[in-house]
Order: C-alpha cells, then structure tokens, then sequence
C-alpha cells in the first residue's frame, strides 16, 4: 500500500470519474497527490524497482527453470506475479543484442600472457629466472636452426591460406574461372550448359563483388550482416512458428494466441541462454588461458546448449498436456521443419548480403 497521502478532490486526475475510496473505480488510478516531495519521490521508487525485481527475478527463475510454467500461469490468469510475455521478450532482447554489440573482444594471446607474467610483481625473482633461463634457450635453439623450421612452418601457413581462399573464391564464383568463361559458355556451350537470366546475372554480380572485396572482406561483412539482421531474423519468424504450433494442435481447445504466448516465452528463453553463453565466453576471456577455465568455460557451453535443445520437449509436454510419446512426435517434427525454414532464413540473408556488397 502507497504511502501518499490522499486528495481531498474526489475527481479522478486521469478519466474525472468519482472516486469514493483510494482507487479509481473506472480506470484504477491511485486518487494521490501528483506533486511530491524529494523523499516522497525516492520511497515511490524504491518501491516500483521492489517490486519490478521481485516480478523480474520470479519471471526469469521460472522461465529458465521451469519449462512453459509462465505460459501456463499466464494463460491461467495469474499475470500481476510475471512480466508480461511482450514486455518480457522486448527486454531480453534489447538487453542480449545492446550487449552483443558494445562488449569487445578482450582474448588474452597467449604470447601477452607470457610476458604479463614475466613482468608480474607477484612472480617470485626463481620464477622470472627460470622463465628468462627457458627463453634463453629457446633463442639459442632458433639460432642453431634458423631458417629451416621457420621456413617451413611459414610456408605450410601460407599454402594452408591459399588453398583456404581458393575454395572460398571458388565457392563464390560458383566454380567459374573468369567472367570470359561464362561469357564464352553463354555463346558456344550447349543449351544445358548455358545459364538463364536470373543465373547469369547472378554469377556476373558474383564476379564484380570478388573482384572489388577480399575473401576475409567478404567472410567479415557476412559476420557482420548475421549480426544485424538475426535480431529481425528471430522477430519475423515468431508469428510462423506460432502458425506452425497451431497446425499441429487442436483448433477447438486452443486459439493462435495460446500458441503465440507459448512462442513468446520460449523466444525468450533462447535469447536468454544465448546472452549467458556469451557473457560467459566475454568472463573466461578476461583471463589467461588454462586448462581448469577452459574445463569450465566447455562444460558451461556443453550443458547450456543442451538445455537449449531439449527444453522445448518437456515444455510442449507440460504445456498442451498430451501423452509424452504423442508429444515428442510432435515436437520433433516441429523441431525439423523449424530448423530446415531457419537455415533457408539464413541462407536467403547471406545471399542478400553477398549480392549487397560494394
């Protein structure tokens, strides 16, 4: 209960209706004094963030640990305990991809460890000793052996990137040596040979984007695009994974707005282990690597992927309440039709972006 005081005038500030308690009957605004003081204001919100984190941490708890348990309350009535489910995945991802996009890469290389330590006040002077005694020899090695090892280690490298961009180019020229070849094979090769429109346009926007961009341009410009466009990716395809929820339910018993708030919170829940993967990868990054983090950092990523995989099975069990072997039936076809049409997302995406590029 609010601690302000309440107004002498009995007319509502928001609809004018008359109010005869605390409570606006007509629209449920709180009948309060609007102008407060400064402790007046801190109270009120203190008390509105109690309560958001309380609602908050109870939605994300149950969302995370208990599959379709929100959905359920939801649909149920219980709403004024959760976030609301829009409010509830607006947020997450907001939160997910501002993070994603503002958080660097901040990897320790393995040779700025080694020196960090070397220079590290908290290594004992037999430590930096033995460090600078293994160095040495290290050194005294590579002047016995100069160039040979080196030589090859550079030259193995360097076949290994040429044969790596190779089968890249090829793949982006669609297997084509020159634009001079698919121009002769237009004009001599046989009917089967000869690419339509749409294809030749294609292969010639193929070889002016190569031509003009790198093969890292190229692979670093569809990262960046994956980035950009996953957010919209994820926003569009609700409505037809929610369609697709439909189809395989009754049309009787359920509506497409069960579906859509089971869609919902489920959305949620994968931003939400997505964001914990990663702030776990930025976490271990911030230190050297070893085997105890490494350990842990895989461990984490093991089973927080496999959670995302399974959770959808007992949350379609719990939720539309069907024998567990009807259930994954259903839930694994929904799971491979969902898949196939999201790597068909990605792939018209990447195509876009690959044709978009100057």
């Amino acid at each position: 209960m609010s601690r302000h005081n309440t107004r002498t005038d009995k007319t509502c500030l928001n609809c004018r209706h008359v109010v005869q308690d605390r409570f606006c009957p007509n629209c449920g605004q709180e009948n309060i004094e609007s102008r407060k003081t400064f402790y007046e204001l801190f109270v009120h919100f203190f008390e509105d963030l109690t309560h958001y984190e309380n609602a908050f941490w109870r939605t994300i708890r149950n969302l995370l640990l208990k599959p379709a348990s929100l959905t359920i309350e939801y649909l149920s009535g219980k709403r004024l305990s959760y976030l609301a489910p829009v409010r509830l995945y607006i947020f997450i991802s907001f939160v997910t991809f501002f993070l994603i996009s503002v958080i660097p890469d901040v990897r320790l290389d393995d040779s700025n460890s080694k020196q960090n330590d070397t220079n590290s006040p908290r290594l004992s002077k037999t430590t930096i000793y033995k460090k600078e005694l293994e160095n040495s020899q290290e050194i005294s090695l590579m002047i016995d052996k100069p160039s040979s090892r080196k030589d090859e280690t550079t030259q193995s490298t360097s076949v290994d990137q040429d044969k790596k961009n190779k089968e890249y180019q090829d793949l982006f020229q669609f297997g084509y040596k020159s634009m001079q070849e698919v121009d002769s094979i237009q004009k001599y090769g046989s009917t089967e040979d000869r690419l339509d429109s749409f294809e030749y346009w294609l292969v010639k926007k193929a070889f002016e984007v190569t031509s003009k961009s790198s093969t890292e341009e190229i692979i670093e410009k569809f990262k960046e695009s994956f980035a950009r466009n996953f957010p919209k990716t994820i926003f569009l395809y609700m409505p037809i994974f929610a369609f697709f929820l439909w189809l395989f339910q009754s049309k009787k018993r359920w509506y497409y707005f069960d579906h859509g708030i089971f869609t919902l919170h489920y959305f949620s829940f994968l931003l939400l282990i997505g964001l914990s993967i990663f702030l776990c990868r930025k976490l271990f990054s911030l230190f050297s690597s070893n085997y105890l983090l490494d350990t842990i950092e895989n461990i984490f990523d093991f089973a927080a992927i496999i959670w995302m995989f399974y959770y959808f099975f007992p949350a379609h069990h719990r939720f539309y309440g069907e024998s567990r072997l009807v259930s994954a039936l259903k839930s694994i076809a929904l799971f491979i039709i969902n898949v196939i049409i999201i790597m068909m997302l990605q792939i018209f995406f990447a195509i876009y972006t690959f044709l978009n590029i100057h």
